[in-house]
C-alpha cells in the first residue's frame, strides 16, 4: 500500500526531522498540490529549474539547492535559495559569501560529506574535514552560515552498507558539534536519507529527508 503524503510527513515528524520535497522535473501543478496540503520547502538539483520555479511560485515557499553546484552559477541561485546542501570545496564557500553579500543576504549552508563508496558522488572527503573547517574559519565568511552536514549513501541494496554509511554521516556531525561548532546554535542539521532509504537514515539520526519519488512519482529525465 502506498503512503499519503500525509502519512509521510507524520512518519518524519515523529524523528523531529524535516521533509525537503525534490521538486526536480516536475511540473509547478504538482508542486502547488503539496503546497495545499501544507509542504512549504522544495529541493531542487537545477540552478535554472529552481530560479524558475520560484519566480512563479508562492513567496513563502522555502527552496533548497540540493544538487551539485558549479561556482559560475552562484551568482544566478542566491536570490532564490533559503539553504545550499552541497558545498564540498573552499572555492564555491567563499562564491556563495560573496554574492550572498551583495545580495545583503545570509545564506544557509550544509557541507557535503562524501560518506558513499561511489567515486560519482561528490562530498569532502573524511580525513580533510578538519582541515577544510579550518580553512573555511581562516576566511571570514560572514554571509553564509553553516547549519550542518549532507551526505548521500551508496546506491545499493545492501542495507548493512547503507546504514554504517549514515552512522558514518552522524559521526561527523557530532564531531565537528564537539571540535568546530561547539557555540554555534545554528549547526544543528544532517540531511541524509531519499525515497529508497529515508527510514533507515531516521534511524540513524537525520533531521531532514529529501524525497522525491515518494511524493511526485518517478523521476522525469530530461
Amino acid at each position: 500500500m502506498s503512503k499519503s503524503y500525509r502519512d509521510i510527513v507524520n512518519e518524519i515528524e515523529e524523528y523531529g526531522s524535516t521533509l525537503v520535497a525534490v521538486s526536480k522535473t516536475k511540473p509547478t501543478e504538482m508542486i502547488k498540490e503539496l503546497y495545499d496540503q501544507g509542504q512549504r520547502i522544495f529541493g531542487e538539483n537545477r540552478v535554472q529549474e529552481l530560479i524558475e520555479k520560484a519566480s512563479t511560485l508562492y513567496d513563502d515557499i522555502e527552496w533548497h539547492m540540493i544538487g551539485h553546484l558549479q561556482t559560475k552559477k552562484v551568482k544566478s541561485v542566491i536570490p532564490y535559495v533559503k539553504m545550499i546542501h552541497s558545498v564540498d570545496t573552499l572555492k564555491l564557500a567563499v562564491e556563495i559569501n560573496k554574492h550572498s553579500a551583495l545580495n545583503n543576504l545570509v545564506t544557509d549552508v550544509l557541507l557535503q560529506i562524501k560518506i558513499a563508496e561511489e567515486d560519482s558522488k561528490y562530498g569532502i572527503d573524511i580525513k580533510q574535514l578538519d582541515g577544510f573547517v579550518k580553512d573555511l574559519n581562516s576566511e571570514n565568511l560572514d554571509h553564509i552560515r553553516i547549519c550542518g552536514v549532507m551526505g548521500m549513501a551508496t546506491f545499493t541494496s545492501d542495507e548493512q552498507q547503507i546504514r554504517m554509511e549514515f552512522r558514518k554521516l552522524k559521526q561527523v556531525f557530532d564531531h565537528l558539534k564537539t571540535r568546530c561548532f561547539k557555540n554555534e546554535p545554528t549547526f544543528t542539521h544532517i540531511s541524509m536519507g531519499m525515497s529508497g532509504d529515508y527510514q533507515i537514515a531516521l534511524e540513524e539520526g537525520s533531521t531532514m529527508v529529501r524525497i522525491g519519488s515518494l511524493l511526485f512519482g518517478a523521476r522525469d529525465f530530461i
